[in-house]
C-alpha cells in the first residue's frame, strides 16, 4: 500500500516546514464508554491519555497488536461460518494520514505509541465479536461481525469522528490526525473465487493456502477502498465496490431517473431540452391535471389558485423581513478573548483558470495586518505543468510562511482545502478562492468571533470588476442583495449564520473534524450544514469584506449558478430530513432549516404554477378577456409581491459595500434587468439543476475569471482592502512564454507520461513594493 502521507500531498516547494500538530479541543466521550468493555488498568484514560502515553509509553501497548496470527486465525474461523449469518463478516483497515510525518519527528517509537492510542479508543467501539489487529502496513485491521453494511458505515463513521476530535499526545507533543477507512464484506466480489472453503478439507496445504488468499483479497479491498478514502481525506469511510480495483474504469454516476438522460447524439441539445423539460414539468402538468379532475367534477382551480397566491405572499414576507432584520446585523466582540493565536489562510486553486490572478493573491495576503502569526497555504490542482508553478515556488521560498501543495489526485476544490489541512496548524483558517482580496483586518476580525465562542464567520464577498460587463454589474448588485441583505437578514432570523466557500474563517479544530466532501457540488454549504447539525456556532458578519472576480458573460454565469443550484439541491436531498429531526436544533433553527433545505427548492416550481393556474381559469371563463383581474386578493398579492424587487434592491443599496454603493446606476440597472426576466431566469436555473441532479448529471463547468478589471475599479479596490497603490489592482500585460505541459494527466503518484512544449499567452504579473 502506498504511504498515505505521500497521496495525501506533495510539496511544489522544499519539505513542509510545518506538521499537522493543532491545537487543543474540547474532548469527547470516554473511549470505553457503551462498550460493554473495561479498559485495563493500566490503559489511558480519555482525558489523559496522551500525558499518561508520553510518560509510560510501554503501559498503553494494546495486546491485540502483538498477535497477527491471532487475529487471522479468528478471521479465518468466521469466513469458514458465514453462512450461519444473515450479515456477511467485515474487514476494514483504518490508516492515519499523518503516519510518515510522525515518524519522521519522533521515530517509529512515535508512530507504535500513537498506534496504541488509537487501539484502545478502537477497541471501545467494538462488539464482543469483533476483533481488532495491526494491518500489516502502519495501520489497524477491524474485523466486524453481526452488522448490517448501513450499520458498518455508521460504526466506521462514529470512529473517523472519535479520532478526528480527539488529540492525542505522542512524545510530549500535541498531535491531530486524519484516519481514512476502507471496508469490505465477504459478499463483495462474489464469484472472484471468493467461494467458501470447508472446515472438513482445511487439513490440505492447498485448502490452507485458499484460505490465506480469501483473506488477503478481503485485505487487499479494503486497503484499496482506504486508498480511495485518503484521495479525498473527507473523513468519510469508504467502501470497496470493483470500480476501486486498480484497472477497474470509473463509472459515470446514475442518479434514479438516470433513464431520462438525453443521448449522445444529442449531447448539445442537452440542457435547452432539459429547460424546455422543465415548463413541461411546471407548466403542461399542472394543466392537465386541473383539466383532468374536473371531467370528474373536482373544481381544483380554486385551491390551487389560493395555494399559489399564499405561497407567493409568504415568500415575499420571508423577503422583506430578512430586509429588515439585516438593518441591524450582529457585529463582532469589540475586543478578542484572549491574543491573537496562529492563524491560516488556506486558498485552493485551479491553476489552468486562476494562473493569472494566484500570484497577486498570495502577495496580497502576504500584506495581511494580522498581529499573531499568518500562515499562507496555496494547495492547487492542474492537468498540466504551468510557468506559475515556478513562481509559486519561488515565492515560497522567500517566504517561510507561504506554503504550496501540489494535490495531484485532486479534482475539486474540495479535495485540495483538504489536502492543506494536513499543514493547517493555527487556531483559525480562512478559507479564500484563489482571486479574493480580503481586507487587511479579515484575520484580526475573525478572532473577535472565534475567540467569543464561534465556530464559523462567514464575511460579506464584494465584486471588484462590476465594470467589467453588465453581466458583471448585475452580479455585483447581486452580491450586495445577498451578502449585505439576504445573509445578515436570515441569520438573524433562523439564528445560524453558512459558510459561503470563500471569506470564511473556521476554528481549526472543527474545520479538522468537518472537512470537505468532494462528492457535493456546492461542498461549501454541505459542510457549513454539517456543522450546524453538530451544534457548531455559525455567525455572519457583513462588515468582514473580500474583493472577489464576478463572471463576464452570461454563459459564464449560466455554468456558476447551475453548479449552486445542483450543489443546494444535493445538500438538501441529503440534510433536510436529518436537520428537521435534530435534537441539536431550536424550534428556530428547524424552521430556517426546512426554508432553506425546502421550501427554497420548492419555490421556483410554485411560483411557476401561477402561469397553469389563471390559464385554467381562463378556459373555464371562456377566454382571458373574461377574467376579473381586479379581484381584491389577486390585486393586493401582486402589488405586494412586485414591490418585493425594488424593496430588496433599495435595502442592497442601503447596505452595500461602499466600493458598489457608490454605482447608483448599477442598481437601477439591476433592478430594471431583474424586472425583465432575470428573476424567472434564477428560478428556470434552479429547477433545470434539480432535473440535473435527478438524472445523474453531475458536471462541474469551470467559471473562467475575468482578469480585466478597469483601472476604476482595480483603484477602488486596492484602497478598500489595503491602502496600497492602485497599481497592485490588476495588471492588463501580456506576455508569451513557452510552456512545458504534461501530454497525459499526471497519476496520483506523479508518473509523468510524456511532455510537450506549448507557446501560451499569460496576463503579466506586476510587482508589488512592500
Amino acid at each position: 500500500m502506498t504511504d498515505l502521507d505521500d497521496r495525501a500531498v506533495r510539496t511544489a516547494t522544499a519539505p513542509v516546514p510545518r506538521t499537522a500538530f493543532l491545537p487543543a479541543a474540547d474532548p469527547t466521550a470516554p473511549p470505553f464508554a457503551g462498550s460493554g468493555k473495561t479498559a485495563p488498568d493500566d490503559a489511558p484514560t480519555d482525558t489523559a491519555a496522551g500525558r499518561f502515553a508520553a510518560t509510560n509509553p510501554a503501559a498503553v501497548s494494546h495486546p491485540a497488536l502483538d498477535d497477527t496470527a491471532a487475529w487471522d486465525r479468528y478471521a479465518d474461523r468466521v469466513l469458514d461460518a458465514r453462512h450461519r449469518s444473515r450479515r456477511a463478516p467485515v474487514v476494514a483497515t483504518l490508516q492515519i494520514v499523518e503516519r510518515r510525518r510522525i515518524a519522521d519527528r519522533l521515530g517509529h517509537r512515535g508512530v507504535d505509541e500513537l498506534l496504541a492510542q488509537l487501539a484502545w479508543l478502537v477497541d471501545g467501539d467494538l462488539e464482543p465479536d469483533d476483533r481488532l489487529g495491526p494491518d500489516g502496513h502502519g495501520g489497524l485491521r477491524l474485523l466486524l461481525r453481526h452488522t448490517s453494511p448501513h450499520q458498518v458505515a455508521r460504526r466506521l463513521d462514529r470512529i473517523v469522528s472519535r479520532l478526528t476530535r480527539r488529540e492525542f499526545h505522542v512524545g510530549g507533543e500535541p498531535v491531530r490526525v486524519t484516519p481514512v477507512v476502507g471496508w469490505t464484506t465477504a459478499d463483495d466480489g462474489v464469484g472472484e473465487a471468493d467461494e467458501d472453503v470447508s472446515d472438513d478439507a482445511a487439513d490440505t496445504a492447498t485448502e490452507r493456502d485458499e484460505k490465506a488468499r480469501r483473506l488477503e483479497r478481503m485485505s487487499t479491498r479494503a486497503r484499496e477502498a482506504a486508498d480511495a478514502a485518503a484521495a479525498q481525506l473527507d473523513l468519510v469511510p469508504r467502501r470497496w465496490t470493483p470500480e476501486l480495483a486498480p484497472a477497474a474504469a470509473e463509472a459515470e454516476p446514475k442518479g434514479f431517473l438516470g433513464f431520462l438522460r438525453t443521448p449522445k447524439f444529442l449531447e448539445s441539445l442537452r440542457t435547452p431540452v432539459q429547460v424546455l423539460a422543465t415548463f413541461v414539468l411546471g407548466i403542461g402538468l399542472p394543466l392537465a391535471v386541473l383539466v383532468g379532475a374536473l371531467q370528474f367534477g373536482i373544481d381544483l382551480g380554486t385551491p390551487a389558485y389560493f395555494f399559489v397566491v399564499a405561497s407567493l405572499v409568504f415568500t415575499a414576507t420571508t423577503i422583506w423581513v430578512e430586509g429588515f432584520r439585516a438593518l441591524s446585523p450582529d457585529t463582532p466582540p469589540e475586543a478578542p478573548a484572549g491574543p491573537y493565536p496562529a492563524a491560516v489562510a488556506i486558498i485552493p486553486a485551479y491553476l489552468p483558470n486562476e494562473a493569472a490572478t494566484i500570484m497577486e493573491t498570495v502577495r496580497h495576503f502576504q500584506r495581511q495586518d494580522y498581529p499573531g502569526e499568518l500562515s499562507i497555504v496555496v494547495a492547487y490542482n492542474t492537468p498540466r505543468r504551468l510557468p506559475v508553478e515556478a513562481e509559486l515556488a519561488a515565492a515560497a521560498a522567500d517566504d517561510p510562511r507561504l506554503t504550496v501543495i501540489d494535490v495531484p489526485f485532486s479534482t475539486s476544490k474540495a479535495q485540495n482545502v483538504n489536502a492543506a489541512l494536513q499543514v493547517a496548524d493555527g487556531e483559525i483558517t480562512g478559507i479564500f478562492d484563489a482571486d479574493h482580496q480580503p481586507r487587511r483586518d479579515a484575520f484580526t476580525r475573525a478572532w473577535r468571533w472565534i475567540s467569543h465562542g464561534a465556530d464559523v464567520v462567514q464575511g460579506h464577498c464584494v465584486v471588484r470588476n462590476g465594470s467589467a460587463s453588465m453581466v458583471a454589474r448585475t452580479v455585483a448588485v447581486e452580491f450586495e442583495s445577498i451578502y449585505a441583505v439576504s445573509h445578515p437578514g436570515r441569520a438573524s432570523l433562523h439564528g445560524f449564520g453558512l459558510f459561503g466557500g470563500s471569506n470564511g474563517f473556521w476554528r481549526t479544530s472543527v474545520l479538522h473534524a468537518t472537512r470537505m466532501r468532494a462528492e457535493m457540488l456546492t461542498e461549501d454549504i454541505d459542510s457549513s450544514i454539517r456543522a450546524v447539525l453538530d451544534g457548531r456556532k455559525c455567525v455572519y458578519d457583513p462588515g468582514l469584506l473580500s474583493y472577489e472576480l464576478a463572471p463576464a458573460t452570461l454563459s459564464a454565469l449560466w455554468h456558476q449558478r447551475i453548479r449552486w443550484a445542483q450543489g443546494w439541491f444535493q445538500v438538501s436531498r441529503r440534510h433536510l430530513d436529518a436537520a428537521v429531526r435534530s435534537p441539536r436544533l431550536s424550534a428556530r433553527n428547524k424552521i430556517g432549516m426546512a426554508f432553506l433545505l425546502g421550501w427554497r427548492e420548492l419555490y421556483p416550481w410554485i411560483a411557476l404554477m401561477i402561469i397553469p393556474v389563471v390559464a385554467f381559469q381562463a378556459w373555464k371563463a371562456g377566454g382571458v378577456t373574461n377574467l376579473d383581474f381586479l379581484v381584491p386578493s389577486l390585486l393586493l398579492a401582486t402589488i405586494y409581491t412586485t414591490a418585493v424587487g425594488p424593496g430588496q434592491t433599495l435595502f442592497a443599496w442601503r447596505l452595500a459595500a461602499p466600493e458598489v454603493k457608490k454605482h447608483p446606476r448599477w442598481f437601477l440597472g439591476y433592478l430594471f434587468v431583474a424586472s425583465l426576466g432575470y428573476s424567472e431566469l434564477r428560478n428556470v436555473i434552479a429547477r433545470v439543476a434539480q432535473l440535473k441532479e435527478l438524472t445523474g448529471e453531475r458536471r462541474w463547468v469551470i467559471t473562467p475569471r475575468d482578469t480585466d478589471a478597469s483601472p476604476e475599479d482595480a483603484a477602488a479596490g486596492a484602497t478598500a482592502i489595503d491602502g496600497a497603490t492602485a497599481a497592485d489592482g490588476a495588471g492588463t500585460a501580456e506576455r508569451t512564454v513557452d510552456e512545458k505541459v504534461l501530454v497525459d494527466r499526471d497519476t496520483a503518484e506523479g508518473l509523468v507520461v510524456g511532455t510537450e512544449t506549448r507557446t501560451v499567452t499569460v496576463p503579466a504579473q506586476q510587482e508589488v513594493v512592500r
